[in-house]
Order: structure tokens, then sequence, then C-alpha cells
């Protein structure tokens, strides 16, 4: 019998209840759609500007706001910092420009996800990870935040990078290597997942930045680092991107 000073017991797994705000229509109906036919998520309400996003963060108290970047009216830069404070926001975007990816996480978005770079069971895995606290981005995003890291190493971090990784062009990831590393790196026999890590290990990216960009756990880019070490002889980050690049 239950004892009358306790509340029932709460079921074992509550869906996780959504707030999409985005001006498009049909993007809001497919995301709609997508995310409350399945148990473990549903959508509670739909907003089309940062304002009515608020007004319903309020009234429905969702557990993850899906934030897009431009909308009429107010945007979703604008309407964040007053979203955070409800609720933890994902932005969920076509927009992957270097200085809204940096904005958006500097005001408190909890991930960024570019619209085309992520499947539904990604989607999902990322809402419940920014809903625990845990950072999520996706290439297109992660390229964006690597071209702020270059940028800014020389300012901020110029004994920890070595100078050739702040020469190198803004490019894809696989590119980040400069033309000497790409003439020698394949001597070092790293998987195609470990010459990934290795490549954003050498622009300066942190274990949970690299975990976000790969949708992997942070313990999985610290086996991988391993793993890559042994293959480099190298015993810290700063050794094994110059082995990498080649200029060591």
């Amino acid at each position: 019998m239950q004892h009358p000073d306790f509340p029932p017991p709460a079921p074992a797994s509550q869906p996780l209840r959504l707030l999409v705000a985005d001006d498009n229509p049909v993007v809001r109906a497919g995301l709609t759609a997508l995310l409350s036919g399945r148990a473990d998520t549903t959508v509670v309400a739909e907003a089309t500007d940062g304002r009515e996003a608020y007004e319903a963060a309020v009234r429905h108290r969702p557990d993850v706001i899906l934030l897009d970047v431009r909308m009429p009216g107010v945007d979703g830069i604008s309407a964040l910092p007053h979203l955070v404070r409800l609720a933890p926001v994902m932005m969920l975007t076509y927009s992957h420009e270097t200085e809204t990816v940096r904005e958006a996480l500097r005001l408190g978005a909890g991930g960024y996800l570019v619209h085309g770079e992520f499947t539904t069971e990604q989607l999902v895995r990322a809402v419940r990870d920014v809903r625990e606290g845990r950072t999520h981005v996706t290439p297109g995003a992660a390229e964006a935040l690597l071209t702020e890291l270059r940028m800014s190493a020389p300012a901020h971090d110029q004994d920890q990078i070595p100078v050739d990784v702040r020469e190198i062009p803004a490019k894809s990831l696989s590119q980040l290597q400069s033309p000497v590393g790409q003439s020698s790196r394949s001597r070092f026999r790293l998987s195609e997942r470990e010459a990934e890590i290795m490549d954003l290990i050498a622009s300066g990216m942190t274990n949970q930045q690299i975990a976000a960009a790969c949708f992997i756990s942070e313990k999985t880019v610290k086996n991988h680092i391993n793993r890559i070490f042994a293959k480099l002889q190298s015993t810290t980050r700063s050794q094994a991107a110059a082995k990498w690049l080649g200029v060591a």
C-alpha cells in the first residue's frame, strides 16, 4: 500500500518534452512529426520566433528547446540569453557561420546542430546529452569553431600550438595538416577515425569538443588518443601534433 506521505513512484522513463522554434513551417512540422512519433521524445509546443519561444517556454516548461538562428521578429541569438534561463537550448539551424556558432555557444547554447549533418538517432542522442549538460556540435559547426580557435591562437595560446597550425587555411577537417605533414603522416598507420581525431587535436580542440564533433563519448576519445600517442611515440598533445604536422 502506498504511504499517504509519499507520492507514487514516477515511471521508469519519461519522454523528453521539447519546444521547437523555427519560422519555417515545413521544418517545424517535420521535426514535430519526427520527435513526437517516438517513445523517448515528444514536442509539447512550437514557435515561429524568439518571442513566441520564450512565451511557450514559460507556459510549457520544456526539457530542451530546439532553436533556429534566423527568424523574423526576435531571432534565435537575441532570444537565447532569456531562453537558457528556462531550459537547455540546442541550436538547430542551417546557419554555420563562425561568428554565429561562437556567439551561440558564448550565450549559453548547450549544442549546435546544422541541418543535413545528423541522423534522427544522432539528434535524439544530442538532445538527451544537452539535457544532461553535455555539449554537442555537428561537423559544420565544429569547423567554424576550429576557424575561431586558429584565429585566436596567436593571442591566447602561442606556446601550446605549433606555429604551422596557425598558418593552415580554414579548409575541411581532413585538410588541417601542413603539406609536409601530408607527405609523412601515412607512416604512422593511424586508422581513419584516429587520423580524424589527430587532426582535431592538432587544431587545438579539447577532448570534450572532439567528442561533440565526432558524436562519441569523452572516454572513447581518450581511448583513441592513447592509441594515437603510442603510434606517434608521443606523450603530450603538442608533441603528437608536431609529429603529425611534420614539424617535429
